[in-house]
């Protein structure tokens, strides 16, 4: 496989005097999946993004390692899996420190001297920090610096996280029409999946717009030229199978990195490459020591041919408890589900209360009109895909005798990955926090959304479908 062109003096020795420091700036959007113009995606206006991919390199292949945010940001902070540091469960009650192995890119680059901050990279900085969503302790008045980089010293160069809540639900609601554009082949044949797709859609159109006053303001300011700009989504796309489930719709994101003179622009790079990889490809572009513990990859090393094995991991997300492991190679998918009694469509109230194709999805088959695995009251113990000729994980392989030299491979390597990567998914997290509590917590804030709503908390799935498609504006 070709390697990219990149600026290859990055990795001989440095000497950098203040001036000739790097900038780096990651925008950081919320649930987002490779829907953009420039990944070849239809219909869609994502000019500013296109613009980035035709200045910098598109990565193909770029994943998380959590298909859900607080989990997987706590991973790209360290550099390390969030499931090694106890931060494996969204939103996670127990928090505790860092473990004393672990440091962040944060502290790292401000140690070296960069000023960092967390904000939404506006002209009018907001008063406030931005999103972080980290599941440890810490202060974010001492993890980041400011909220903008116009707060850092003369001269002195900044490390900024930039974030954008598109198109994290809830969408922007959209009168546009996106006739070639796929939906994936999971999801009902429906004017409520094509709505709601649709709003989706035009929420990322929103996400543009934002980026392109992030990266006009670096124009302006005459800081493009000495800048990285790292893209990227959290995790994979909100919807049904998507975020929150180890398939490549919640985990495949798109990655975007520019450096003017750097990082061969117009490139398309499709190594197999995550998230975790952003801390040391952050350090090296700023020619920062990393530590040594580190289990991502420098991006721009012309020496790492990409990854061979991409792991993630899912546990609790809200009131609906799981414990997941998965592999990816270039070609194929392995899923090990550790508790097979629990259901895919086991009740979550924040899937209930703001996805309308999960109610979409329980009426009709429960009206014989559609049907998928995805609806059977157990899952499998593994499935095993082949994504050269299922790219929507569709039809679960792992008891095809045909394929049981590469399930046995795959099962292996994850087995290899829970115990040298110490996951702490294997605790019982009940030993440390009142999940009875939890689960209250959860049905009031669900109760309470419903009753925004003007229904009951009880509605059927066939009343909720119809609000959903008055919602929407598709009723029959």
């Amino acid at each position: 496989m070709k390697l990219p062109t990149f600026f290859l003096t990055l990795f001989l020795p440095l000497i950098l005097v203040a001036n000739e420091r790097p900038n780096v700036v990651w925008i950081i959007s919320d649930d987002l999946g490779p829907e953009l113009g420039c990944y070849g995606y239809p219909d869609i206006a994502t000019p500013n993004l296109d613009r980035l991919a035709k200045e910098g390199t598109r990565f193909t292949h770029a994943f998380s390692t959590a298909p859900v945010c607080s989990a997987s940001r706590t991973a790209f902070q360290t550099g390390l899996y969030q499931t090694t540091v106890g931060g494996h469960h969204h939103d996670t009650r127990d928090k505790k420190p860092l473990p004393d192995f672990a440091t962040t890119v944060t502290d790292e680059m401000q140690k070296a001297g960069w000023f960092v901050s967390n904000g939404r990279g506006s002209k009018e900085p907001e008063r406030r920090l931005a999103k972080s969503h980290l599941n440890w302790i810490y202060d974010p008045r001492t993890f980041f610096d400011g909220n903008d980089w116009s707060l850092r010293a003369e001269g002195q160069p900044f490390f900024a996280q930039v974030q954008i809540k598109e198109p994290h639900r809830t969408f922007v609601s959209t009168e546009k029409e996106y006739p070639n554009a796929s939906i994936p082949a999971c999801y009902p044949e429906h004017p409520v999946t094509t709505k709601d797709w649709a709003n989706y859609l035009a929420s990322i159109e929103v996400l543009d717009e934002k980026v392109g006053m992030v990266l006009d303001r670096l124009d302006e300011e005459g800081l493009a030229e000495n800048t990285l700009v790292l893209f990227f989504g959290d995790h994979g796309r909100p919807h049904v199978r998507g975020k929150q489930w180890l398939y490549d719709g919640g985990l495949h994101v798109p990655l975007i990195a520019r450096w003017p003179g750097k990082v061969e622009a117009g490139a398309a790079d499709d190594r197999l490459v995550s998230l975790i990889d952003m801390m040391p490809t952050t350090l090296a572009a700023a020619g920062v020591e990393a530590p040594e513990n580190l289990v991502g990859e420098n991006l721009f090393d012309p020496a790492f041919a990409g990854h061979e094995f991409l792991f993630a991991a899912r546990d609790r997300c809200g009131d609906a408890p799981d414990r997941i492991r998965s592999v990816r190679t270039r070609d194929f998918k392995y899923i090990r589900n550790f508790h097979p009694e629990i259901p895919y469509m086991q009740h979550s109230g924040y899937k209930r209360g703001g996805y309308p194709v999960d109610t979409l999805m329980r009426v009709l088959h429960a009206e014989g009109k559609w049907t998928s695995p995805f609806m059977a009251e157990t899952k499998p113990e593994e499935e095993l895909y082949d994504l050269r000729t299922d790219p929507h994980e569709m039809k679960n392989l792992a008891s095809d005798p045909e394929y049981a030299e590469t399930l046995a491979a795959l099962r292996g390597e994850v087995e290899q990955w829970i115990e040298e990567s110490n996951d702490l998914g294997a605790v019982d997290e009940s030993l440390t926090v009142d999940l009875d509590a939890v689960m209250v917590e959860k049905r009031e804030a669900y109760e309470k959304r419903l009753k925004k709503y003007g229904l009951p908390a009880d509605i059927s799935d066939k009343d909720f479908l119809k609000w959903w498609e008055k919602e929407l504006g598709v009723q029959k």
